[in-house]
């Protein structure tokens, strides 16, 4: 497990307070085992009776009317009770029978408190489940009142809500064919500000832990880091990439040793299967065209937009958990779901042209499994002057990069991936990052400028040539800034051996 104690202790620190807050983070965030901990811990104390709840699997019968609300409430209470306290869990379940309304229930709660010798905390799980009926808004403007009337009635310590939307600004539909609004049945709630990512820190403990156990070999921090730099935490890709080592990796290792290079061979792995987190990513994005069309602007013409939460569609993209923000700049949320979505949005673009089938990915792989990057973009030149060269300025530049990332998913499929990685420049574009084996390959993607602009650069190269002590066999990428067609050659240049890519 992670070490999420810092992150606990700050929720507990909130109870401590009397704060009523919601935990509403992406799918697969750990949020019921933030609830679950917690309740463990506030139990053990033997100064709080935390009831750990969820109107998850009740379905539509509860939500007939309050008398039916108010008794599968009760119910769930006694059912959470009945560990800590069963005396008071007897008590409750007697309760039932007896209530038939909110009033009733707001008095029965009040007694509940009473009766209990320590304080009581509710927790509810997965709230927007049940959240879309106008009964159960009601019941939660119910703990509202009791808050702010708690100086009159006893009523909960704290109360924890847990779900994907925030009920504090949640949209409804109270009538059929009524227009969405917003409702405010949460406005106590304190605002709930700890990071549910998991940063290094918290997984280190987590990989030296898992060493000891499994006698392996690990460089704890640098695989932590390097974990953190697909999945910038979030929780369900940690665990991901943690278990394709563990139960894939593994085994076809000769020596028991958790490298780096493994977590990018996890990463490979990751992005080439399907699971209900991805197709959960992929559908929230599929069925909303104008997010589809933000992404895009994002990641394929490398637009920088400033971080607005208050944006409909930028917080949209947080409650899915695609968008995160990044030096109040909006970004997505880590390079594997970059990756996924430029997967999907890429193999539209091969499906839509001459690309699909063209390359055996073997042809590609040279000696100590390099990726033969030279033979790939002369490929991929070929490609585009016999298939786009009809094609318009704004094609290219807005579709360009499609086509060359479905070029380059045939060839990399089962040896590596490309990510997308923000470059920081006046032109804002983007550079592709090759992870091939354990090799990695930059190509930085320009626009041709024109004949003069070539020819500065190339007196800017020779400039350029001179301040370098290459190592030998060393690869040069370099930007005439303009140069028609793409030339790739083996060159000396101070005794030493390199090949230049003139792009």
């Amino acid at each position: 497990m992670a070490d999420s104690s810092a992150k606990y202790a700050r929720i507990l620190a909130m109870v401590e307070q009397g704060d009523y807050f919601t935990i509403n983070r992406p799918r697969q965030y750990g949020k019921t085992t933030a609830l679950f901990q917690v309740t463990e811990t506030l139990n053990a104390s033997g100064k709080y009776l935390a009831l750990r709840t969820s109107f998850e699997g009740a379905g539509d019968l509860p939500f007939e009317n309050e008398a039916s609300l108010s008794k599968v409430f009760l119910d769930l209470v006694a059912k959470a009770c009945k560990r800590a306290d069963k005396k008071l869990a007897e008590w409750i379940s007697e309760q039932e029978a007896l209530v038939d309304s909110f009033s009733n229930l707001s008095d029965t709660i009040s007694l509940l408190v009473e009766k209990s010798e320590r304080k009581v905390v509710l927790l509810i799980d997965e709230i927007d489940k049940s959240s879309n009926n106008q009964l159960f808004v009601s019941f939660l403007g119910l703990l509202r009142n009791k808050y702010l009337e708690r100086t009159e009635a006893p009523t909960f310590h704290s109360v924890i809500l847990t779900g994907v939307h925030d009920v504090k600004t949640l949209k409804l539909k109270l009538r059929p064919g009524e227009e969405q609004k917003y409702n405010s049945p949460w406005n106590i709630a304190a605002d709930f500000e700890v990071d549910m990512n998991f940063q290094p820190t918290e997984i280190q403990p987590m990989l030296e832990e898992y060493a000891q156990d499994r006698e392996v070999l690990v460089d704890a921090q640098a695989v932590a880091e390097r974990l953190f730099y697909y999945t910038a935490g979030y929780p369900f890709l940690v665990s991901k990439l943690c278990k394709i080592f563990d139960e894939k990796l593994l085994p076809l290792k000769e020596e028991k040793a958790w490298t780096v290079a493994d977590v990018d061979l996890a990463a490979s792995q990751l992005l080439r299967e399907s699971n209900v987190n991805f197709d959960e990513l992929i559908k929230n994005i599929r069925n909303n065209p104008d997010l589809y069309k933000l992404i895009e602007r994002m990641l394929i013409e490398g637009q920088e937009l400033s971080f607005d939460p208050h944006a409909d569609l930028i917080n949209q993209g947080l409650v899915y958990g695609i968008f995160a923000k990044q030096n109040y700049r909006l970004v997505i949320h880590n390079r594997i779901y970059r990756e996924v979505i430029l997967n999907y949005m890429s193999a539209n673009a091969e499906h839509t042209s001459n690309i699909a089938g063209r390359e055996n990915a073997d042809a590609y792989c040279m000696p100590g499994n390099r990726f033969n990057i030279s033979k790939a973009l002369l490929k991929f030149q070929e490609l585009m002057k016999a298939e786009y060269h009809q094609k318009d300025r704004e094609f290219l530049e807005r579709q360009g990069r499609l086509v060359f990332l479905a070029f380059l998913k045939p060839i990399l499929n089962g040896h590596g991936h490309a990510f997308k990685e923000p470059q920081i420049s006046e032109e804002k574009r983007l550079d592709i990052l090759i992870t091939y084996y354990q090799h990695q390959y930059v190509i930085e993607l320009k626009l041709w400028r024109g004949q003069q602009a070539h020819e500065n650069g190339l007196d800017q190269l020779t400039g350029y040539l001179d301040s370098l002590d290459l190592d030998e066999g060393a690869l040069l990428i370099f930007d005439h800034k303009g140069l028609k067609d793409w030339k790739v050659e083996d060159v000396v240049w101070k005794g030493k051996k390199a090949l230049v890519v003139w792009v």
